[in-house]
C-alpha cells in the first residue's frame, strides 16, 4: 500500500495507542498464569502473534470489547499442536521460545522473511546451558529454531546484552518456571534496559520474584518454581507511537497536538519529551493527568541522541533532525540495524532524497537539518520507517511512501489519527 502525502499542519487531541510492549508482557505472563483479564490492550499484527502463540502453548484467550479474558496454562505450556509462527514480531519469537523450553516436548517457531534474518545465539546458547536444547535449523542462530524441553535452570550464566534486551527479558520470564534458580549475569554494555525494566516491572505485578545483587544492576537471581498470578491490568499508552504525533507538532509551524493517555511508566521512550524540549520545542507534560501537548512554529535546535537506552526513537530523532537548526549526531546506535530492518542504513538511504545531508557510520548517523523537498521513498516494510518518513513528507510536500500496510506492526490507526489531525495523507491500492 502506498500513501501519498502533502505539506500539512496537525491540530487537535488523540489518545496515544496502547503500549506494544506492554501488552506483549502482559499477554505472555497472562498466558502463564491461571485467569486474567487485559484492558486496553493494543491489537496490532505483533501482539496478534503473540496472541496466537500463546493459544498454541495451552492458553484460551477471548477479546470481549475492550478487554481480553484470558485462562493460562498455569506455569505449565504444552507442546504446541503446529509450527508457531511470529510473523514480523522479535518479541513474540524471543519470548516464545524462551517458553518453548518449558513444554515438555520439540516447540517449532518461526518468522516472516524479514523476522528470519534476526540473530538469535545469545538466547539459544544460554538456553542451552540451562538444560534444554534449543538451535537453529539452518545452523546461523535465525529462525526457524527448534527448542526442546524442559529448562532446569541451577547454574550462573552469562549473555551478551549488546545486541537485544529481548534476550534478556526472555528469559526472565521462563526461569522463575524452572526446576531450579537461575543467576544470570550480563556480559558486556545491555542495551534497551529500559525494556527490561518493564518486564522487570511486570513480573512484580505478576507476584514474581526476580533479584539484583550488585551495584550496576547487571546480575538477576530468578528464584525457580515459582508461580504466576497476573490478574486485572490496565495497559498504558505508548510513547514510541505517540513520538510520531508529538514530532509532526513540533517540525511543522501551525501545529498544535495534545496526546491523551501518557503516563509516567518504565517505557524508556518517554524520554522523547526530554528531547524535543532539549530540541527547543514547545512542549508541556501534565503528569498527574497523563497529557502532553506540543505546539509548533519554535525552529528547533541540533542535538547529539544516545540511541543505547531508546533504539526506537531513533527514526523519530532522525527526522527531527532533518528540519533542525545545525548538525545532530545518533550515537550508540549499531543494534538499531538488529530491528526489523537495519534502520540506520534504511533512514540514510531514504532521507538524502529528501535532500537531507547525511552521513552514515556503523554506530551513527550525522544529520545536517535544511530546507526539504518532496520525493517518492521506500518504507521497507518497516513501520517506524513509514511513519518517521511521513513526518517529512508533511514538511516537504508531494512525497509518496511504499510499503505502508506495514504500520499495523504497532501502530494500526497511525494514518487514521494523521488525517483526523488535519494531515492531507491519500491511501492508494498496492502498487
Amino acid at each position: 500500500m502506498r500513501v501519498s502525502i502533502n505539506k500539512s499542519s496537525v491540530k487537535g487531541e488523540v489518545f496515544a495507542p496502547p503500549s506494544k510492549s506492554y501488552t506483549h508482557r502482559a499477554i505472555t505472563l497472562a498466558a502463564l498464569s491461571n485467569e486474567s483479564i487485559i484492558r486496553r490492550p493494543l491489537i496490532s499484527a505483533d501482539t496478534l502473534a503473540t496472541i496466537r502463540a500463546s493459544e498454541l502453548f495451552g492458553a484460551s484467550i477471548e477479546w470481549k470489547e475492550d478487554r481480553l479474558i484470558i485462562q493460562g496454562v498455569n506455569g505449565k505450556p504444552s507442546v504446541p499442536e503446529d509450527v508457531i509462527d511470529a510473523a514480523n514480531s522479535g518479541t513474540t519469537l524471543r519470548f516464545m521460545t524462551a517458553i518453548a523450553a518449558l513444554a515438555n516436548g520439540i516447540t517449532v517457531l518461526t518468522g516472516d522473511s524479514s523476522l528470519r534474518t534476526r540473530p538469535n545465539g545469545p538466547l539459544l546458547e544460554v538456553l542451552n546451558r540451562l538444560g534444554a536444547r534449543a538451535c537453529s535449523t539452518r545452523g546461523n542462530e535465525k529462525a526457524p529454531l527448534v527448542v526442546k524441553g524442559r529448562l532446569k535452570g541451577q547454574q550462573e550464566v552469562s549473555i551478551d546484552g549488546s545486541v537485544s534486551s529481548q534476550f534478556i527479558s526472555a528469559l526472565l520470564i521462563a526461569c522463575p518456571l524452572a526446576e531450579n534458580s537461575t543467576t544470570l549475569s550480563i556480559a558486556g554494555k545491555l542495551k534497551s534496559r529500559p525494556y527490561v525494566e518493564v518486564t522487570l516491572e511486570m513480573l512484580e505485578l505478576a507476584g514474581v520474584k526476580v533479584h539484583t545483587d550488585d551495584s550496576d544492576g547487571t546480575k538477576f537471581i530468578t528464584p525457580g518454581k515459582q508461580k504466576y498470578d497476573f490478574k486485572d491490568y490496565t495497559v498504558p499508552g505508548d510513547f514510541s507511537s505517540a513520538s510520531y504525533l508529538l514530532a509532526a507538532a513540533a517540525m511543522i509551524s501551525g501545529s498544535e497536538v495534545t496526546v491523551k493517555n501518557l503516563f509516567p511508566s518504565k517505557q524508556g521512550d518517554k524520554v522523547i519529551i526530554e528531547t524535543l524540549s532539549q530540541m527547543g520545542a514547545d512542549i508541556t507534560w501534565d503528569k498527574e493527568a497523563g497529557i502532553v501537548t506540543v505546539r509548533g512554529g519554535r525552529k528547533l535546535k541540533a542535538i547529539t541522541f544516545d540511541a543505547g537506552a531508546t533504539p526506537d526513537l531513533v527514526p523519530t530523532v532522525a527526522v527531527l533532525a532533518a528540519v533542525a537548526e545545525g548538525t545532530s549526531r545518533i550515537e550508540n546506535a549499531e543494534h538499531v540495524r538488529y530491528k526489523e530492518t537495519d534502520r540506520l542504513h534504511a533512514l540514510a538511504t531514504e532521507l538524502p532524497k529528501f535532500g537531507v545531508q547525511l552521513k552514515e557510520e556503523k554506530d551513527s548517523l550525522t544529520i545536517t537539518g535544511g530546507e526539504l523537498k518532496g520525493a517518492a521513498v521506500h518504507g521497507w516494510n518497516d513501520h517506524r520507517i513509514v511513519m518517521s518518513l511521513a513526518l517529512v513528507g508533511m514538511v516537504a510536500g508531494n512525497t509518496t511512501i511504499d510499503t505502508t500496510e506495514s504500520v499495523s506492526i504497532s501502530y494500526p490507526d497511525f494514518f487514521k489519527d494523521l488525517i483526523r489531525l488535519g494531515a492531507k495523507v491519500e491511501r492508494k491500492s498496492k502498487e
